[in-house]
């Protein structure tokens, strides 16, 4: 799937089925991009997440970190799923 150049939005394919996901997808991402705020840097996964809470992952953070591989992402919580962004 392409994404967006500058947010890394996806991008919606010619024949894609289930098209709503993907634009679900991006219009999350879009609203936590947009209206930032972020609740700590973490070096581990929170314990527990409210809907629409923000973390920054820590340089040479460690552990069960979602398709992380080095500090400078952000995790968010979103339709209870905490991912990263």
């Amino acid at each position: 799937m392409s994404e967006t150049a500058r947010l890394g939005l996806p991008l919606i394919a010619a024949a894609q089925a289930q098209k709503h996901v993907t634009h679900n997808e991006a219009l999350a991402r879009l609203d936590t991009l947009a209206h930032l705020r972020l609740i700590e840097e973490r070096q581990v996964p929170p314990a527990t997440a409210g809907e629409g809470d923000t973390f920054l992952v820590a340089s040479g953070a460690w552990g069960a970190l979602p398709g992380t591989r080095k500090g400078g992402a952000f995790q968010r919580r979103c339709l209870g799923v905490l991912s990263r962004l």
